[in-house]
């Protein structure tokens, strides 16, 4: 977080406000806490019930229940649960069956969501907000920052950025792109002066087996992780806009493409074979991704 203001105190009260924020987001949403607000909601997901949830949840539930929507069903917060099969620190992949298994347990059209009633019809589900609540603090962080009258600024949550406002002399901020493959390239340099930057891959979680990669990200519909995009890149005017819109060009897979020009935001994205393209790419140079596509490099 870097923020530009005229007095000192200003600046450092409203960096308390901002991490006292994330820190309670992350208390209340954290799936790995067994005292946390998500957690108690997961308690009755697991036997099925319901539960009447309060007005910030509610919200995010309903972005949740539009991203769903919007990616024919391949942004789904009940797909956190396949974490159970895919265990990417011991290098193998899941047994036969044990996917097919949890995949009956997976599905956002099996639970009901009726504003403010959560309805959890069969036993054995999960939510997971992760993909929603990180970016969702970013765009809290800045709206924080606004509010106390700050002007020029940018926070970076993890790779996860919104920028409040340019240098206070006018200049951009330089944001760049990594490559998903090696942590010392930068595939694109962005001068951004407001909006979110939010960033997927498949390069933070992986297991190689034969000679094929397995990366972090499922799709909730197969259990398998996605093949084709290393990473995709999105502009927004908020960051859990550009978050979502990011992980659904993951998932797309070969219409990734296709769908993020449809969507109209500025983005990048990038195939496991080292093509690239998108509104934010301009001249990149190729490079031998054989020598990349490796777990143990990355960004």
């Amino acid at each position: 977080m870097q923020l530009y203001t005229r007095r000192f105190s200003l600046a450092e009260t409203t960096s308390k406000r901002v991490i006292h924020d994330v820190r309670r987001l992350e208390a209340r949403y954290s799936r790995y806490r067994d005292n946390s607000y998500l957690s108690r909601v997961n308690q009755i997901a697991a036997y099925g019930g319901e539960i009447k949830v309060d007005t910030e949840t509610a919200g995010l539930l309903n972005y949740a229940a539009t991203c769903y929507r919007e990616s024919d069903g391949l942004f789904d917060i009940t797909s956190g649960i396949l974490r159970r099969a895919w265990d990417f620190k011991s290098g193998l992949i899941p047994a036969n069956g044990v996917i097919e298994s949890i995949l009956q347990n997976v599905g956002w059209e099996k639970l009901r969501w009726e504003d403010p009633m959560l309805i959890f019809s069969i036993g054995g589900m999960e939510l997971d907000l992760g993909g929603v609540v990180k970016e969702y603090a970013v765009d809290r962080a800045a709206t924080i920052c606004w509010e106390a009258g700050i002007r020029n600024g940018m926070i970076n949550l993890g790779g996860d950025i919104r920028i409040i406002g340019p240098h206070a002399d006018g200049r951009p901020w330089r944001v760049g792109i990594s490559h998903p493959r090696h942590k010392d390239m930068v595939l694109q340099t962005l001068e951004l002066y407001e909006g979110g930057l939010a960033s997927s891959g498949d390069y933070e979680r992986c297991i190689t087996l034969n000679g094929v990669r397995y990366g972090h990200i499922l799709n909730p519909k197969t259990g398998w992780p996605v093949r084709k995009i290393a990473a995709v890149s999105v502009l927004g005017g908020l960051c859990v806009i550009a978050g979502s819109a990011s992980t659904i060009g993951m998932l797309k897979e070969e219409k990734a493409g296709e769908w993020l020009q449809q969507l109209g935001l500025p983005h990048l994205w990038v195939t496991v074979n080292g093509e690239t393209g998108g509104s934010l790419m301009d001249d990149v140079n190729q490079i031998d991704w054989r020598s990349l596509n490796k777990c143990g490099v990355s960004s």
